[in-house]
């Protein structure tokens, strides 16, 4: 009888293993990044956004840099680093995967662990393929988690188009409070369908964003997306309330990045 209680246990266990490392529900894996190497990102899946870019945030996001984007221990770090470069006071990265990975519809999820302390502004996020056309926000861009150290609790996801967005104060998006991310691990995700996009912190859905219209300024959302990773120092929306530089090295952690499409 031990003998059997025995392998009902280890059945149970190992069942249960594999079904938390399964694919969600009606959804087919298409591409990821499980980080299960060392030394730099994959230059297969990701490129990187150099220089300053926009929002005045203080960073200077480098390429190819071990001390600003790197994996090790089965996670991807992004650090930001309180030093000279290139006329700056600070050093990031800014992972893509433009031109070599975009998607139309799917679920989206990354596990991470956020950075905390006032000046952060770390971010997961999509942006359409066609902005060196259109510009931005005529290309569409999708916030899967945004945070700013300054409010570290809450979890922010939005979308911007030409008729909703920040610049407007017409974007649209809602937020969740979370104990501890800097501590705990989660996954932010959004699930993107030909007529919503439903925005996740682990299990709970807290905001969707519904199609309105056939409108590309309501809707430009059924068109090819990227990704995008960073961790942002300062800037319009991190940097309100300052920068503590006593805090510096920030790091974002990432456990995996993965897209599924719908079986």
């Amino acid at each position: 009888m031990r003998s059997v209680i025995l392998l009902l246990v280890i059945g149970a266990f190992i069942f249960g293993s594999c079904s938390n490392q399964g694919e969600p529900g009606g959804w087919q894996l298409v591409w990821s990044d499980e980080f299960d190497y060392e030394g730099l990102p994959d230059p297969e899946k990701w490129s990187y956004d150099i220089g300053y870019i926009a929002n005045n945030e203080k960073q200077y996001y480098t390429e190819s840099r071990l001390e600003n984007a790197r994996v090790e221990e089965g996670n991807l770090i992004i650090e930001a680093r309180k030093e000279s470069w290139e006329d700056f006071d600070y050093t990031s990265a800014r992972l893509v995967t433009r031109g070599k990975e975009s998607w139309t519809y799917g679920r989206f999820e990354v596990r991470a662990r956020l950075p905390t302390g006032t000046g952060t502004w770390p971010a997961i996020w999509m942006l359409g393929t066609n902005i060196s056309e259109v510009g931005w926000p005529a290309c569409g861009e999708i916030d899967i988690m945004e945070n700013v150290g300054f409010d570290p609790h809450m979890v922010h996801g939005n979308v911007h188009t030409q008729a909703y967005n920040h610049t407007k104060g017409t974007h649209k998006g809602d937020e969740i409070e979370l104990e501890q991310p800097w501590e705990e691990f989660h996954v932010y995700a959004i699930e993107w369908f030909e007529d919503r996009i439903d925005f996740f912190v682990d299990d709970t859905k807290y905001f969707t964003f519904e199609k309105e219209s056939d409108d590309d300024d309501v809707w430009p959302f059924d068109k090819p997306h990227y990704l995008l990773l960073n961790l942002a120092i300062g800037g319009d929306w991190g940097g309100i309330e300052g920068i503590d530089d006593e805090l510096f090295p920030h790091r974002f952690h990432i456990d995996y990045v993965r897209v599924y499409e719908q079986q």
